[in-house]
């Protein structure tokens, strides 16, 4: 796959063919930027799952404690936790075969995308996914 950073025609095609995204570090305060964006994108029609080890459910919503106890293909792991945990975050996006790993503003690691491009994952990083959905004029398809 790719570095999307770099490639908006790659960003574009993975944001219009992903139907699910499970959103890592998803907090259960509504005003917390991770709460934010996975309401825009369940507005914009993808299927969203939560992952917050701390939380048994938000608003209703089953929480998994853990990308590995999804039982469903996921399309995107957005990461919404700190640098430091995202080439662990990359290893088990890549042991559940999701195809992309979309890293918010701030959070980036060399050691991250050197893993994901090797394994063939695309990856953006330091990249707020509900900015490039606007900036793109992203139709998804529900």
């Amino acid at each position: 796959m790719s570095y999307l950073n770099h490639d908006d025609a790659a960003m574009t095609a993975v944001l219009k063919e992903a139907r699910t995204i499970a959103v890592v570090g998803h907090s259960d305060k509504p005003h917390r930027t991770s709460y934010q964006i996975a309401r825009f994108l369940r507005q914009a029609g993808y299927h969203v799952l939560l992952v917050n080890p701390e939380a048994k459910s938000i608003d209703g919503v089953h929480c998994y404690a853990a990308l590995e106890d999804i039982d469903v293909p996921v399309d995107i792991i957005n990461v919404f936790r700190r640098s430091e945990f995202l080439p662990e975050i990359v290893s088990e996006a890549i042991a559940i075969r999701a195809k992309v790993v979309w890293a918010q503003l701030g959070v980036e690691s060399e050691t991250a995308l050197n893993r994901a491009l090797s394994a063939g994952l695309a990856i953006a990083m330091n990249r707020c996914i509900q900015v490039e959905f606007v900036r793109l004029d992203i139709e998804h398809e529900r």
